[in-house]
Order: structure tokens, then sequence, then C-alpha cells
């Protein structure tokens, strides 16, 4: 999701398949905006036996989502976000984040602010949130688990996604996980992806992979990450579709994967991918709600 400004799951109680030590080649350029397709796979995904959950957040406290599990990203707001997005993202502000009936509810919303009261607004005319765990919570390795019903309409641009936390390194190096991208446009096809220095879309050689989900926008679903020293899964309700292996060679450029991570959730709203095809103004407010996050690693970790 930060683009260019920015496992093999057997049933519960498997041991994991070990996968070749060659990294996925690219095969096929992106088809169209951001998307790709050299990833796929088609495997079943679990929590194994001997992972733990070290993490969750249930969203059982109504109000602002909880200051001691996640930030709110607004760095960008007066010069503008990457990828040419359209939106603002508020801090603790409850049109656009809050938390209600047991889950969070990101909203974007059409509307302008007052510049007089919002000091780093940069004049958008649309506002939305973006949470994060950085400084609060980061982990290397594990199987994460998001209950979800995404954000739809044409324009929008929900996502839940990791990036590294290493202070010296900027992206494409540092290493990005999409669990979850939607763009509004192609209601229904969810994207997995991963960007390294080596591997990213600015070059055409991003991994990734899609499946539909026909009711995403109406109907929860569980986004799930299994990522260990050796490779990463991305699937969705039990279902792995994406994979990219460790090629084993040590490049940080090829496999940046070995080291703490953060997580982000948000709903974007136009910009190169989002926006491909416009921004309809009747869908707004539109909204993400998660029911749950959950984090599960190793007992030794």
């Amino acid at each position: 999701m930060m683009r260019s400004s920015r496992v093999l799951a057997l049933a519960l109680g498997a041991a994991p398949l070990l996968v070749s030590a060659a990294s996925p080649a690219p095969q096929d350029l992106p088809d169209s905006g951001l998307s790709a397709k050299n990833g796929a796979v088609d495997l079943p995904i679990a929590v194994p036996d001997d992972y733990r959950l070290v993490w969750s957040d249930e969203f059982d406290k109504p109000g602002l989502p909880d200051p001691a599990k996640w930030q709110y990203d607004t760095a960008r707001n007066k010069q503008g976000w990457a990828n040419h997005e359209k939106q603002y993202y508020s801090a603790d502000r409850p049109e656009n984040a809050r938390v209600e009936d047991g889950k969070l509810i990101i909203t974007a919303r059409h509307e302008t602010l007052d510049p007089d009261t919002v000091k780093d607004y940069g004049g958008q005319e649309y506002t939305s949130a973006r949470l994060l765990t950085r400084g609060l919570e980061q982990w290397k390795y594990g199987f994460f688990e998001i209950s979800a019903r995404i954000a739809c309409g044409r324009g929008t641009w929900p996502a839940i996604w990791m990036l590294g936390t290493k202070q010296d390194v900027s992206w494409p190096e540092i290493g990005e996980i999409d669990i979850m991208e939607h763009v509004g446009f192609d209601q229904g096809e969810i994207h997995g992806t991963i960007h390294t220095k080596a591997y990213n879309h600015v070059i055409g050689t991003q991994i990734g992979s899609q499946i539909s989900v026909k009711d995403a926008c109406s109907a929860f679903h569980k986004y799930q990450l299994w990522w260990t020293p050796k490779q990463i899964l991305i699937g969705v309700d039990g279902h792995a579709y994406m994979r990219f292996a460790n090629d084993g060679s040590g490049d940080t450029a090829r496999w940046p994967f070995d080291d703490p991570e953060y997580l982000i959730l948000n709903v974007a709203v136009g910009g190169d991918w989002g926006g491909q095809k416009g921004i309809d103004d009747s869908v707004f407010p539109s909204s993400m709600a998660v029911d749950y996050v959950r984090v599960w690693q190793q007992a030794d970790r």
C-alpha cells in the first residue's frame, strides 16, 4: 500500500511444508494497476498447533480506538499522501475511526474541513483514518488474522498491511506485506502482495496474487498471513492463494523479512490504483469494519 512514497499451512497441527530454495521469479508483469499474479498458489492455511496468541484487539470497548494498541498516521496530510491519494487522515475523530458494537469502524467520507481549526489540513475533499501499531507493537514472523468487512465503492482503496521498522531503510527495501487490498472499481477481487527492493511495482516485479471474494463488501472474512523464516503465505478463510519463498541467498533486497514489522489498517481514496477509474462520490461514507485482529507466534519466540 505504501508503494512509491511509500506459507504453506497444512491442517492444524501439521508441520510446514519446506519450499524450494529458489525465490519465485516474476513470470508475469502486472496485468493492470498495481496487481500481480506471479505468486499464485492453492493451499490450506491455519494457525499451527505450536503457536500461541501473543496480541489481539477484540474491539470490545466503545469509543476511540485503544491508544495503547493503535496510533494514527497523519504525517503527510499537509503535503499529500503517496500514490496521489485524495484523503486527509484524521486523528481522534470518531467520524473516521471509532469502536462500536464490538467492531472497529474506519470510515472514508466526502467532506472538507476547516483549515483554520485543522492545522495540518491539505485541502483534501475526503477524510479517512490510517491506524498503525508502529511504536506500540511489532512482530517478527507469526500468524496474523484480521476479520473484516471491507469498504467498497469506486474510488475506495482499503488495505490491511505491514511495513518494516528499520529506521535507516526506505521503501521498498524496508519490506512491505499487503495482507489485503481491494480497489473499489473491481469489487470482490482481493489482492495479496509483497514489495522488496528487488520485487516491487515500480520495476514491475512485485510478487502477488488475487482471489475472488464476492461478498467481501457485505460479509466478514478472515484475512490471513503466515510469515516464517522460509516463506510468506497470504490467504482468506483458510485458503492460501499467494506465496513468496525465501530463496536463502541472504540478500535483503530479495528477502527483507527477517526483521520486525508493524500492522496498518486504512481506507484510502483515489490514487494511482484506487482512483484508476475515477471516484464515485455517491458511495461515501464508505466503511471498513474490523471484528478483531489476532496475532499468534511460536511458543519459543
